[in-house]
């Protein structure tokens, strides 16, 4: 009894050995049970466990066990032991070959370990071995984890490696950086490579090439540049990988002068540009429009030996297509072919999605005709896009018979699809037919889902039509569609137009009931239609709560309160909202920026306005069309010709295009200068192409009225009417007053008639225009017969028009004229008419 309380407390001893030596005592035990050692050892040996913390039972309670539960735990043990004396023989076959440099056997044996064993174990189980065999095998297993994507384990040995004292090889570290980019997991390829510089380690190139992706696919370029700094610092030099790989997140931000830069440092590192290389920036210029040093570009690939691929062909005929320039697309497309490339799906969807963009129809159809003659499929974007233009066209049968052929040559249509179809009868108002295609996507057993309702709803809220908008809300519901935040987003939006503001605060309270967050489109709308109402207050309150419940605002939402208080004159608040944003990292558009200056101009602070150009190109925006237009307005109703004309010449200089809007101001603001200036910009305006519209005829023939220039303003008064542009009043009132100003008062009344019968009625204006001009001829009576017109008409000139009236007629011996002017005005209650005096000095 004392003896085997002895070799208890051995064993209690032994298990608080590491793995390799408790095997190799359960070896032991086994070679003792062969021996036929007493049952009693073995069941000792079962009930501890291998668990050191627990205490061995005594021997008197073993014994009272029963047969059976014994003849158990012996066969338990057995296979327990069996099992370890199977993995002891693994590691010391391992052992033997690290030591006989057998890495390939080595790593497969490790494989196969690795099924029954957890690699900490297994990491563990080498803890006793030599420096250098720990070494090994840890990289072994380090590499195998790696390539195996288990990328969790391989993270916790590479801990249990560097608590350990010593640090994987390049090599393994490498194939978890690329396998961790593999699968997407650019955030923890950015913190193992930061741990690992962290530790003193000194990464390699592809080390630094993996974590440069990694900062770009993860899109922080910032970061990216960082690491590249530091690598040239460390006298590493960046491999052309990598300069493809920042030009690559260069040209996805349209950052392409920086992208040019990374291309020119290729060459002055005497680095060989490849065809990726090529591929990638000639995408970029195509992102940003620049097709001419695409193509350039493209010329140089060629002169260098660098063969363009089909990637190369397909890149510059969607640049083209982007940019509607077809007829150089379907030439690329031939080019594409020249060299031996066959267009496939993406080729012909590109051109296909070209045409449609740009309006040509019967391209398309003709282009669809041939992809099915070469069996060529349309992928599912091109044709939802092809519905769609059919259904925007008014095609339906056109649209219904295409799908049936794709169809028939085993396309399969998704929800995707029919959506396509009911947002062409939606857009067209075809209500009816929209609901049809619902009813009949669920026959085929597809399930209408919320992008089918939200397009139903936001069309009824568009026509006005609330009870169906909610009715489909309804059945959203009792067809259990969960609404999602978009929405709710289309019916906050259309109470909001329909300034049914109650209604948009009780969905927003309904979707968070509800468990749906807002967001920023949310907010947006509230805030939009808010600012509409000129609910200012109101607007700003609910800014606040976006903030405080967590939802960041962008620079719509800034942009819309920002024209709110513009437009109710309130510029102090407007800057603060501009101030706030640029604070908070959001940065302001051009759009934040016209906003601005229109605000300003229209409180005729015209400086300050113009004071911010600078800031503009500060921000990394450029002044557009709207941004000179504005301004030009501003000093144009100042009668400040020479900014106006100064403004001109600097945005022509920057490339920008003028338009209408630019000469009707720059035009009527000039006009002081004389008319020559005034022709000479509006030779220019055709020049341009730009045909003249009504407002620009109306800014000349009032000049040349103005001056007495009958005869051009005539002429342009006919030009227009040939043109199929149609006078207005101001016409007329220009024309009128040119003849005045000629003495030709028996044009006038041609004029009048003439524009009557247009269906201009005469108002105050032309009838003031009528008096005082005859009244200027001494034509006294001629004034007066206006003036009746006028008074029957209803309108009432002013006291200064009536008062020079009566004093010509009083003048010409007409005092019953005279007297009557005089008492129909105190009978209308005309102020300067209430005393008798005034009316009896005139009259008299």
């Amino acid at each position: 009894m004392v003896k085997s309380l002895g070799a208890s407390s051995s064993l209690t001893k032994a298990l608080k050995l590491n793995p390799t030596k408790r095997i190799i005592f359960s070896l032991m035990v086994y070679q003792c049970q062969k021996s036929n050692m007493a049952a009693k050892r073995v069941t000792l040996l079962s009930q501890l466990s291998f668990t050191s913390q627990k205490k061995p039972k005594p021997l008197s309670t073993l014994s009272t066990q029963s047969s059976s539960q014994a003849a158990n735990t012996n066969e338990k043990h057995e296979t327990f032991v069996l099992h370890h004396h199977e993995r002891h023989h693994h590691i010391q076959e391992l052992t033997t070959l690290l030591q006989q440099g057998q890495t390939e056997a080595a790593q497969t044996l490790t494989k196969s370990l690795l099924s029954s064993k957890s690699p900490s174990d297994l990491f563990n189980l080498f803890s006793f071995t030599s420096y250098s065999l720990k070494f090994s095998f840890s990289n072994i297993l380090f590499s195998l984890l790696a390539q195996s994507k288990m990328h969790s384990e391989a993270m916790e040995l590479y801990k249990a490696i560097r608590k350990e004292g010593m640090q994987p090889s390049i090599t393994s570290l490498n194939l978890l950086l690329d396998s961790l980019i593999s699968l997407n997991q650019f955030d923890g390829t950015l913190n193992l490579f930061e741990e690992i510089i962290g530790s003193g380690f000194r990464p390699n190139k592809f080390m630094y090439g993996k974590a440069i992706q990694a900062a770009v696919k993860f899109g922080d370029l910032k970061r990216a540049y960082e690491f590249l700094d530091d690598m040239k610092q460390k006298g590493v030099n960046p491999s052309l990988f990598i300069y493809n790989v920042l030009i690559s997140g260069l040209c996805k931000e349209r950052r392409i002068r920086e992208a040019e830069k990374g291309f020119n440092e290729i060459l002055e590192r005497k680095l060989v540009p490849s065809l990726v290389t090529y591929n990638t920036l000639i995408d970029g210029y195509c992102k940003v429009g620049d097709l001419e040093k695409a193509f350039g570009l493209k010329e140089r690939m060629v002169k260098e030996n660098v063969v363009p691929n089909i990637v190369t062909f397909n890149t510059l005929i969607s640049g083209l297509c982007h940019a509607q320039r077809m007829e150089e697309a379907k030439w690329v497309l031939k080019e594409m072919e020249a060299h031996g490339f066959v267009g496939d799906g993406y080729t012909f969807s590109i051109l296909f999605d070209g045409f449609l963009k740009s309006g040509n129809g019967e391209s398309a159809m003709a282009l669809y005709e041939e992809m099915k003659g070469k069996g060529v499929g349309i992928n599912r974007y091109a044709l939802s896009n092809w519905l769609n233009h059919l259904c925007k066209e008014g095609d339906f049968k056109k649209a219904e018979e295409v799908l049936q052929n794709e169809i028939e040559r085993g396309f399969v249509p998704n929800e995707v699809v029919f959506n396509t179809i009911v947002k062409g009868y939606c857009q067209i108002g075809d209500m009816n037919r929209a609901i049809s295609t619902v009813e009949h996507m669920e026959k085929l057993g597809l399930r209408p889902d919320y992008v089918t309702f939200n397009t139903l709803i936001g069309k009824f809220f568009e026509m006005k039509d609330v009870e169906n908008a909610e009715e489909w809300v309804k059945k959203m519901r009792e067809k259990s569609v969960s609404p999602k935040v978009e929405t709710y987003n289309v019916i906050i939006n259309g109470y909001g137009k329909m300034n049914v503001l109650d209604r948009c605060f009780a969905v927003l309270e309904e979707m968070e009931r509800d468990g749906i967050k807002p967001n920023v489109v949310t907010y947006g709308s509230l805030v939009n239609c808010l600012c509409k109402n000129g609910m200012l207050l109101e607007a700003e309150i609910t800014f606040k709560d976006m903030i405080i419940r967590g939802v960041l605002p962008n620079v719509l939402v800034y942009n819309t309160l920002i024209a709110g208080n513009c437009a109710a004159g309130n510029l102090t608040d407007a800057f603060k909202y501009f101030d706030e944003m640029v604070k908070g990292e959001t940065r302001p558009t051009i759009v934040t920026y016209n906003t601005l200056i229109s605000g300003l101009c229209k409180k005729g602070r015209i400086t300050e306005a113009e004071a911010l150009l600078p800031k503009i190109t500060s921000n990394g925006c450029s002044p557009d069309v709207i941004t000179y237009n504005t301004l030009l307005s501003g000093y144009s109703n100042e009668g400040n010709a020479e900014k106006c004309l100064e403004l001109y010449e600097n945005m022509k200089s920057l490339g920008i295009k003028p338009t209408l809007n630019t000469y009707h101001p720059l035009i009527s603001g000039c006009s002081k200068k004389g008319i020559e200036l005034a022709e000479r910009l509006f030779r220019e305006m055709e020049e341009m192409h730009l045909t003249p519209d009504l407002l620009t005829y109306n800014v000349l023939i009032h000049l040349y009225a103005e001056h007495g220039d009958v005869q051009n303003a005539v002429f342009l008064h006919r030009e227009m009417i040939d043109r199929g542009i149609c006078p207005d009043k101001l016409t007329y009132n220009s024309l009128i007053l040119g003849q005045f100003k000629n003495g030709k008062l028996l044009e006038i009344k041609d004029l009048v008639d003439d524009m009557k019968a247009k269906g201009l009625v005469p108002k105050a204006d032309t009838y003031t225009l009528l008096i005082k001009g005859y009244c200027e001829h001494k034509d006294f009576i001629g004034a007066y017969v206006w003036y009746r017109e006028m008074f029957e008409n209803h309108f009432l000139p002013r006291f200064t028009t009536c008062k020079e009236l009566v004093i010509g007629l009083k003048e010409q011996g007409k005092s019953q004229e005279a007297q009557i002017i005089c008492s129909e005005m105190k009978a209308k209650g005309m102020d300067n008419w209430n005393s008798d005096e005034d009316v009896s000095e005139l009259a008299v």
